[in-house]
């Protein structure tokens, strides 16, 4: 699980092209709502670091925040096979970020 937001995103039609499960999550390192969903997230993602996550720091002119409609952090969105099938804004216990997880990664 990645800590941090990163200024580097990927590319969308990067993001459309992947193979298997991956979790992009928005946000910014300054952001309280963004901080305080890291111990859910933490707790949900216990069995599934084998996904690719991509914590995107998100902001004004961020094209990749915006192919997606993000409006608010943290934003979650659980893709699988470059199709979305599962997003979570603002969450505030593990049980939603671990629905998302299962949908895209069902091991669990």
């Amino acid at each position: 699980m990645k800590t941090l937001y990163q200024a580097e995103a990927p590319q969308r039609a990067d993001i459309d092209a992947m193979a298997g499960a991956v979790l992009l999550e928005f946000g910014a390192n300054w952001c309280g709502h963004c901080q305080a969903a890291q111990a859910p997230l933490a707790q949900a993602f216990a069995g599934h670091e084998q996904l690719t996550h991509y914590k995107v720091e998100d902001g004004p002119g961020r094209p990749l925040g915006r192919s997606f409609r993000v409006k608010l952090w943290p934003t979650m969105i659980f893709i699988k096979d470059g199709v979305e099938v599962a997003r979570v804004v603002r969450p505030l216990d593990a049980a939603e970020i671990a629905d998302g997880l299962q949908q895209i990664d069902p091991r669990n």
